[in-house]
């Protein structure tokens, strides 16, 4: 990508397809050993949630960070989300944390209030849950270190995916997690976490060690498998803005690859189809090194591309790839070069021919800038025995793509009880994302008639850091199986609705 080219989201799908985001609001983690003192329990909070604000002045004489109204300069900025489409909410106010006595402080005047409250770290919620109408929004962006400690590191939740890869990179160290930059560590985690090193290393929320949450009731505590195994399951893939909201993640880190290849074939014109039935055909034999997507875009035909990284030499990825080209058409192009690791994750966030400090957003003195976009997901188990059903769905449309990514090795040998991220035996997730800056009604129409249309094909799953407002029965198709022990969780930990949302977990 030219060093002069804007970074866009659709930019970024493309030469990546991956980033798994989501709401930020963590799982909340009830556990036998708080961190701090008691606090003393709120009045019970009422589903149908009076419109009375909280005592804002009282609130910001709690807060190190501030807090932002609406009246206030500065409002528009710390209302600002990724996606424009979101640019019209009107949070009741922004609070910035800087450590988890504000964010303690938020929850308990909320739920004293009765008021609706979520949280906000990358700011990346396909349905906007980070930035609610006449909500109390806890940014989390302060909150941001990376402290690599040996084989372990402490992540804050307002820490981004680009300076996450490049403070554990110091060490040497990795956490498999999304290819978007400006994606925040707590949504990716919450909701599983796919990415370029899934196949490798597993799903970003495999690594979480131990994670401090801020309860219903305000007390902080931290999750983990010997404290709360209820709750630190539900950490791992239950979704955020469920149950509390997490201030910081401790993750078991590995050594980083030190040689990575990158790979991209583009393919010509009215080929999808075969390269769609090649494709995962061919990825659901690969070894563990291998990660690839295949991105197919709308159009008239539809056109298709190939992408990945591979954990070892060019020379052996080459030879993994030529069992691919040996039965797919030709490519019209085809690059596969060696890359460190840090330079792997620049170059699937776009910003390769740039510094660290450029790959994060616009606001914050880099280039990723905005866009506007509308989403939705579904799961594919397994090959298609005729992809032409799939790739029609795009043929005559514009500014759409469908985005798969591999699933499989190392996703796979966690059994889909074992955490609550449901989809463990899957081939791929399938990204339906549609570019929405010529307007928000024709790209959402798209996406949901595409959406409609493959569940037909594909089955009715789908992954909750795509997560969709609109999305048929939400509940089983992001959590599967898991449901059920998830609502249990909520009844336990947030019986009266403190962190409820509309797509959030309720109590059964």
């Amino acid at each position: 990508m030219p060093v002069g080219q804007q970074v866009t989201r659709r930019s970024l799908l493309r030469a990546a397809a991956v980033g798994a985001v989501g709401v930020v609001t963590g799982a909340a983690a009830g556990c036998t050993s708080e961190v701090g003192s008691p606090r003393p329990a709120p009045p019970p909070a009422s589903s149908s949630r009076p419109g009375e604000p909280p005592d804002w002045a009282a609130l910001r004489k709690k807060l190190r960070g501030g807090l932002v109204l609406p009246a206030d300069n500065g409002y528009a900025a710390a209302a600002r989300v990724y996606n424009p489409l979101f640019d019209g909410r009107r949070p009741a106010a922004i609070a910035r944390c800087e450590r988890p006595e504000d964010v303690q402080a938020c929850v308990e005047a909320a739920a004293a209030a009765r008021f609706p409250i979520a949280a906000r770290s990358g700011g990346h919620s396909y349905a906007g849950n980070s930035n609610q109408d006449d909500a109390l929004i806890v940014d989390l962006g302060p909150m941001s270190a990376v402290n690599p400690r040996g084989p372990h590191a402490e992540i804050g939740a307002g820490a981004r995916l680009i300076d996450v890869y490049a403070g554990l990179s110091v060490e040497g160290r990795c956490v498999p997690a999304g290819s978007c930059p400006s994606v925040g560590i707590a949504g990716l985690t919450l909701g599983g976490g796919i990415g370029v090193l899934s196949r490798k290393f597993g799903l970003t929320c495999d690594h979480l060690e131990s994670a401090e949450v801020v309860k219903a009731d305000g007390s902080l505590v931290t999750a983990s498998s010997e404290s709360e195994p209820d709750l630190f399951w539900a950490l791992r893939g239950g979704g955020g803005g469920n149950f509390g909201i997490v201030t910081s993640f401790t993750f078991t880190t590995v050594v980083a690859p030190s040689e990575l290849t990158v790979f991209s074939l583009q393919f010509p014109a009215g080929s999808a189809v075969d390269v769609v039935e090649e494709w995962q055909r061919w990825i659901a034999t690969q070894n563990d090194e291998m990660w690839s997507n295949c991105v197919v875009s709308a159009g008239s035909p539809p056109t298709v591309r190939v992408g990945g990284c591979y954990v070892g030499t060019p020379e052996v990825c080459q030879r993994r790839l030529n069992t691919l080209l040996g039965r797919a058409p030709a490519p019209t192009s085809e690059l596969v070069t060696p890359k460190s690791y840090l330079d792997t994750m620049r170059h699937f966030a776009g910003c390769q021919e740039r510094s660290v400090e450029q790959c994060r957003p616009a606001a914050q003195g880099g280039t990723m800038d905005r866009e506007s976009f509308v989403a939705s997901s579904r799961i594919l188990a397994k090959p298609l025995s005729d992809p032409t059903a799939l790739v029609s769905l795009l043929d005559g449309r514009s500014d759409l793509d469908l985005l798969l990514d591999s699933l499989g090795g190392q996703v796979s040998f966690i059994r889909p009880e074992q955490t609550a991220f449901p989809h463990r035996g899957a081939l791929a997730s399938v990204q339906i994302y549609a570019n929405a800056s010529s307007g928000r009604q024709s790209a959402t129409r798209q996406v949901h008639e595409v959406l409609e249309d493959m569940g037909k094909v594909t089955g009715q799953l789908g992954y909750v850091n795509y997560i969709d407002p609109n999305m048929p029965n939400w509940d089983t198709a992001y959590y599967g199986g898991n449901i059920a022990r998830l609502q249990d969780v909520a009844a336990r930990y947030d019986p009266d609705g403190v962190f409820a949302f509309d797509q959030g977990i309720k109590p059964r």
